[in-house]
């Protein structure tokens, strides 16, 4: 696939927008999603994280050598009055790092939107690009870290640097947000936090997670009523998909029950 389909960018990406505190003061001043989401594209908050994208972009793997890698942050993707989300772990590396949209372009991802457009939240059940027609109906996917980071493994200080973008993000999508589908352990630890501070009750001590786990949140004290639907999920990696730790079927099962939650179905 060549730039025209696979990218805009250069490896580099776009010069960064510094901002004192970046992203800790930058996204709260989001004032919609589509802002929030071109403001996450010039962060370089984590160094560590900005080195491995941008090689990775860089060295590109055989199999890519023909596209400009996007290389920079990935921002969340659907529509900004969603019901639903699906929070994930971070860009793979090949994947969304190359492609610049959330779960495009890997195996992680095949799986994931095969799921949502056989539920019905996805207008096709592939994702290969930006520009390939894909749109989510009441869906949007966000995640705690949006660099891909080595080994697909973000540290501690890196998720906590990144926190700001995902509680912003959720925080917008709180008028129309009833349901969240979680990916993986990691998702699940590093999103109790954020909903606590986008304005749910979180039970204390936490829901531990755990595939096909529901968790009913309030709004807190003083807000409309509305409850959130948490549910827990294995993640769709090419690990546990060959392990049918978790299938197709168990994904769909999840994706439907969420749906419906959110009042999708």
């Amino acid at each position: 696939m060549n730039a025209s389909a696979g990218g805009d960018a250069d490896a580099s990406g776009p010069p960064s927008v510094e901002y004192p505190g970046f992203p800790a003061e930058r996204a709260p001043r989001a004032r919609d999603l589509a802002e929030l989401d071109e403001a996450v594209t010039t962060c370089r908050a984590c160094p560590r994280l900005v080195a491995w994208r941008e090689e990775v972009g860089r060295v590109r793997r055989r199999a890519y050598r023909d596209w400009e890698y996007w290389a920079r942050p990935v921002p969340g993707f659907g529509p900004p009055d969603a019901a639903l989300a699906v929070v994930g772990l971070a860009p793979a590396a090949h994947g969304g790092n190359r492609t610049g949209r959330a779960f495009t372009g890997d195996p992680s991802g095949d799986v994931l939107f095969a799921a949502l457009h056989d539920v019905g939240l996805a207008s096709q059940p592939t994702a290969t690009h930006r520009d390939d027609g894909l749109r989510l109906n009441g869906v949007r996917i966000a995640m705690p870290v949006h660099c891909a980071p080595p080994d697909n493994r973000p540290t501690p200080a890196e998720r906590d640097t990144c926190r700001p973008w995902l509680a912003r993000d959720l925080e917008l999508l709180r008028p129309t947000l009833r349901a969240v589908v979680v990916l993986g352990g990691f998702g699940w630890q590093a999103l109790l936090p954020v909903l606590g501070d986008a304005g749910w009750a979180v039970p204390r001590p936490r829901p531990a997670f755990g595939h096909g786990r529901q968790v009913r949140l309030s709004r807190a004290e003083g807000e409309p009523a509305a409850e959130l639907g948490l549910f827990g999920c294995y993640h769709p990696s090419q690990r546990n998909i060959s392990t049918r730790t978790l299938t197709p079927a168990m994904l769909r099962e999840v994706l439907a029950d969420a749906a419906r939650a959110a009042g999708l179905l």
